[in-house]
């Protein structure tokens, strides 16, 4: 419009071959790429930097398989078949390595089952039953409290085992089964030392094997059952004596509750917190764990 002031104008955007270059990629006249035209430079433009975002791409993709060509990653292969055996000696050491990774997948049963991981752990069940706390403390609590208290009891055990049965079969001055012989005898004279002659007598009997003259000749089939049937029946017998007091803390609140009439309170909701505090005031942790520590022989 006349009178109006001039629109100033940018300079040109691109000069030389960028400008002939653009001018192929998109289309338009080099004039068109060179100068501002109102008409066409902003789609130019667009198109410009479309290209040559498409060009760099193109440029980053083509790498990736030449670099997975010049190196390829190695996967390793793993394959898990039966053939035959041209010695009896690479059969027995196959047989001897399946029994290993057997006894490896039983280890935890064995731990329960020939410690005194059992009388432990059923004790604080009963404990934490007789309090009413639920799930407090929580099992994995219960269950690691147990596992470092058999560490700790079971201590000389397995320390003498160490010496006279790991240690001289590691150097070689020990056949196998030597060694299992001594590593078991000081693990049969924990559990027969710890059980009830009535349950050794009765495992006896139902194996239908000779009468032994001393723990050594008693077989580990034999012995760990007889020790977990005593092990259970010592920790029902602590258990029912933790259970007493608790119960005459619930006894005589749920009758202070029927005789003011609330008979519609739940009376566990009164008698925890005394329980509670009856237990904080004894220190029943300590007693309870020193008289466990205390009830085995080793």
């Amino acid at each position: 419009m006349p009178g109006s002031p001039a629109v100033p104008t940018r300079g040109p955007l691109f000069l030389g071959w960028p400008a002939r270059v653009l001018s192929r990629l998109t289309g338009y006249p080099v004039a068109a790429v060179r100068t501002r035209n109102p008409g066409g430079v902003l789609a130019c433009r667009h198109r410009a930097w479309f290209a040559i975002a498409l060009l760099v791409i193109g440029a980053v993709l083509s790498l990736f398989p030449a670099a997975s060509a010049a190196q390829p990653i190695p996967l390793p292969s793993i394959s898990i078949g039966v053939a035959d055996g041209n010695r009896p000696g690479e059969v027995a050491t196959s047989v001897k390595v399946l029994i290993l990774f057997t006894i490896l997948s039983l280890a935890p049963s064995i731990l329960i089952m020939t410690t005194s991981f059992t009388r432990l752990i059923v004790v604080f069940s009963f404990l934490r039953q007789a309090i009413g706390t639920q799930q407090t403390p929580p099992n994995q609590v219960l269950v690691g409290l147990a596992l470092f208290l058999t560490f700790f009891i079971m201590s000389p055990v397995i320390t003498k085992v160490n010496s006279e049965a790991f240690q001289p079969f590691l150097s070689g001055k020990i056949t196998q089964e030597e060694a299992w012989e001594k590593g078991t005898g000081p693990l049969k004279t924990f559990m027969a030392a710890n059980t009830r002659d009535k349950d050794l007598a009765l495992m006896v009997n139902l194996s239908k094997t000779p009468r032994p003259n001393n723990v050594k000749d008693l077989g580990m089939s034999v012995i760990t059952p007889a020790f977990v049937l005593s092990e259970l029946r010592t920790a029902f017998q602590v258990g029912f004596l933790i259970y007493i007091p608790f119960l005459v803390i619930d006894m005589v609140v749920a009758s202070s509750l029927m005789s003011m009439g609330m008979m519609m309170l739940p009376p566990i909701m009164i008698s925890l917190p005394f329980k509670l505090m009856l237990f904080v005031l004894l220190d029943g942790w300590n007693l309870i764990v020193g008289s466990l520590m205390k009830s085995f022989t080793v």
